[in-house]
């Protein structure tokens, strides 16, 4: 029988500590969704691989066997305020490699460096057992972005060589192109991956932010493991612009970035926030600032609604919709916070008939969103 929870993530804590004891004796995400169930009379999802549910992105000589959920690293010292220090930073990234994730997300433009020498410092006792994605194009110079994107392929060759090293590995098992470069054709950045690819130096590539037709084209000359774009409750477009349907075709899996939008679905952000104008973008965005937040809270309102009977709190109503969208589909939230990381991996114990989901899509859609996700600047970044 389902009981109901007041399930915002203060909340959480509080439910979570009734199994807390479970989680802290050698934390698996068995264990976490063991907890959940033993809560939630909810019965356990199937696992596919030692204990932990697998996903894979990509088809052929391009596949990627990843964990479920991965984590995003970029927040922990790029673009989302204070953050914990480099110890403690390191230790949520060890409890979640014990929990069973096995893919992690930085790039080049984060920081800039600081973020892959983080987690090339994090990951490097694993060698072998967990996977660690980043990305080029934005040009940096003396350790400064430029604003400038950089895809030449004597850039893209020296930024791996330089990733390679801060990562403390001996080859990038996923590199990105992170955002469009209109200089160099999309054929002449693939067959440089090619060509790293052949030399070991990189196993697999992807895209972010980009057209159908720049998929196509991509994916003839070096086959595509995944594609990255941000796609939550609150945007949609990979679903209307044809880049899911392109995916799906082509055997490409997808990541989606930001998909707790920005910690906004989560709940804990209000009109009254203040972001680091030093360390965090969001103040910079149309869908940040107050005025949007205010009237963008019934979405969030929407999704506590749905959770409250199901056990569910809002980060975990966005990240299962997601999940169930697609088999392909890792999403990658990032988190400072160990409880949030509980909170994020519980979403794999969950079962939601996709009728329910058809109703939460409904009463969403209901809700206009106010403002854009990126400026003026930002937006033409993205789509080519």
């Amino acid at each position: 029988m389902k009981k109901e929870y007041e399930m915002s993530r203060r909340g959480f804590l509080k439910t979570a500590a009734a199994v807390g004891a479970a989680l802290t004796i050698q934390p698996t995400i068995n264990k976490v969704k063991a907890a959940n169930a033993a809560l939630n009379g909810q019965s356990m999802s199937p696992v596919e691989k030692d204990g932990v549910q697998c996903r894979t992105l990509g088809a052929g000589n391009a596949v990627f066997e990843v964990s479920a959920l991965g984590f995003g690293v970029m927040g922990m010292n790029y673009n989302r305020s204070q953050s914990p220090d480099k110890k403690e930073c390191i230790r949520i990234i060890h409890e979640a490699v014990d929990r069973g994730v096995t893919l992690f997300d930085t790039a080049i433009i984060y920081g800039p460096l600081h973020n892959e020498l983080l987690a090339g410092e994090a990951l490097e006792p694993y060698k072998g057992r967990v996977n660690v994605t980043t990305k080029f194009g934005h040009e940096v110079i003396n350790g400064k972005g430029t604003g400038r994107q950089d895809s030449s392929p004597a850039t893209v060759r020296r930024y791996c060589e330089e990733s390679l090293k801060r990562l403390r590995i001996d080859s990038i098992p996923l590199f990105y192109q992170h955002r469009f470069d209109p200089n160099v054709p999309i054929e002449e950045v693939a067959s440089t991956i090619g060509d790293l690819i052949k030399e070991g130096k990189v196993q697999r590539w992807g895209l972010c932010e980009v057209s159908v037709d720049t998929i196509r084209r991509a994916h003839a000359v070096q086959p595509l493991t995944a594609i990255q774009s941000e796609y939550h409750l609150m945007h949609r477009l990979v679903e209307e612009n044809g880049v899911l349907d392109v995916c799906r075709q082509l055997g490409i899996g997808f990541v989606p970035y930001s998909p707790i939008n920005r910690g906004f679905l989560g709940g804990c952000i209000n009109e009254y926030t203040v972001f680091d104008t030093n360390n965090d973008n969001r103040h910079t965005l149309p869908r940040f600032q107050p005025e949007a937040i205010r009237a963008n809270t019934r979405i969030v309102n929407v999704l506590q609604q749905f959770g409250r009977t199901r056990g569910m709190t809002s980060a975990q109503v966005a990240l299962g919709w997601l999940l169930q969208k697609e088999p392909w589909i890792v999403p990658i939230p990032g988190t400072t916070k160990l409880s949030h990381l509980d909170e994020n991996l519980h979403t794999l114990s969950f079962n939601v008939s996709p009728g329910e989901w058809k109703e939460l899509e409904d009463a969403v859609a209901a809700v206009r969103v106010v403002g854009e996700r990126y400026n003026a600047e930002q937006q033409k970044q993205v789509g080519h």
